[in-house]
């Protein structure tokens, strides 16, 4: 009987790993209650950080560093943990949006070897009323070295990005208790909540809490906007 039982339960696995990848979903669902209920909320703003190892199964045919689409999925985790983290993702749902992947463009410095454990440090470098532009970057565990860089736009529906980020801006208020890394190119989030507490420029200044705390357009993403608007229209012209 028990032998039974234990031959049905691996079949039911066995199927499970041949109709779906078990494994990442499993580390998914791990990764969500782990930013959710173990780790430190985070501002909006602030830099995200997930470890990751480099194992057998994420290497490719050359067998000596990771697979290039293993990248893409690493990032996959690394967001999931950011959204959990600074609460984008339900206050996108909160109000009545939702998110998907619009582009994504990969750059790869260098090799990530098998057993080799990296950081993947994710952050907001802009955004405009429908897309969120995110940044992640593969560290090398040991020297810091930047072995890969990807820009990533997350496209928002059925809400405005500019009323997420002011939300999210506004409720970071309670998360300064401790001092956190500001960009150069940022206001900075220690000013503009000094201005929301004493009420500095008026009764509007919540409202335009994402303006005042919004960085400037970098210029890899102005002209990777460019490039998007340029295939678009030629890929339409092809209709």
């Amino acid at each position: 009987m028990l032998c039974t039982a234990l031959g049905i339960v691996l079949g039911v696995l066995v199927g499970l790993y041949a109709l779906f990848e078990l494994h990442y979903f499993l580390r998914m669902c791990l990764c969500v209650v782990s930013a959710r209920f173990l780790k430190k909320r985070m501002h909006i703003l602030d830099t995200g950080t997930v470890v990751g190892l480099c194992l057998t199964n994420d290497i490719d045919t050359l067998l000596y560093h990771m697979n290039n689409a293993r990248y893409l999925r690493e990032i996959d985790f690394a967001r999931v943990d950011f959204y959990e983290r600074t609460s984008l993702y339900r206050t996108i749902r909160s109000k009545g949006g939702s998110v998907v992947q619009g582009a994504t463009t990969i750059r790869y410095r260098r090799f990530i070897r098998p057993f080799t454990r990296f950081t993947i440090s994710s952050r907001i470098v802009y955004w405009d009323n429908q897309s969120i532009f995110m940044e992640h970057r593969f560290l090398g565990g040991t020297d810091g070295f930047i072995h890969c860089i990807a820009l990533c736009r997350q496209r928002v529906m059925q809400c405005s990005v500019e009323d997420v980020m002011a939300t999210l801006l506004k409720s970071g208020i309670s998360l300064q208790s401790a001092p956190r890394k500001v960009p150069a190119n940022t206001t900075s989030s220690t000013e503009f909540l000094e201005k929301v507490e004493t009420g500095a420029g008026g009764c509007g200044i919540a409202a335009d809490a994402a303006s005042l705390s919004k960085p400037d357009l970098p210029p890899e993403v102005a002209k990777w906007l460019e490039w998007n608007d340029i295939s678009s229209a030629s890929l339409r012209s092809e209709c």
